[in-house]
């Protein structure tokens, strides 16, 4: 394969990943002040986070989630660019390696604890967390690892 079907295909995996990321940080923030795109309050409680309303994580804690999640977007996406400084710098390879690994612990432990009905959530929660949730996560840590593991040498 050439050089540059390699730098279609990682940069095509970054843009997958961090659109993908950019998205679920716009919804953290939504959440802030909406439970869009469901009804209530208690509705994302249930559904989303697997909790009692009044068990919802604050306002400033979903932010930091947001937060979290664009910089895993513009780590993956400066580390598509091994040929610019920022792709070089050791700071995003490892922040890059670091979000793939969170996001495939998250995978991988919603799988299980969903799958296995362990601890407390709801039942609508393992539902979405079985079916969407854990699934978007293994996503991402995949296109995330293929784009950090591509670039390694460069």
């Amino acid at each position: 394969m050439t050089s540059t079907a390699v730098n279609t295909r990682v940069r095509a995996a970054a843009g997958a990943a961090a659109t993908g990321l950019a998205a679920a940080g716009a919804l953290h923030v939504v959440w802030t002040r909406s439970p869009w795109p469901l009804d209530t309050p208690a509705d994302l409680a249930r559904v989303a986070v697997g909790v009692e309303e009044t068990e919802l994580p604050s306002a400033p804690l979903t932010l930091a989630v947001a937060g979290l999640l664009g910089t895993a977007g513009a780590l993956v996406t400066a580390a598509a660019r091994p040929e610019s400084r920022w792709g070089r710098a050791k700071l995003v390879r490892a922040g890059v390696w670091t979000a793939t690994g969170v996001l495939a612990a998250r995978g991988a432990g919603g799988l299980a604890v969903s799958g296995l009905q362990l601890g407390k959530s709801t039942p609508e929660f393992r539902h979405w967390d079985l079916r969407l949730y854990s699934p978007i996560c293994l996503t991402l840590a995949g296109l995330m690892g293929y784009v950090a593991g591509r670039t390694r040498h460069a």
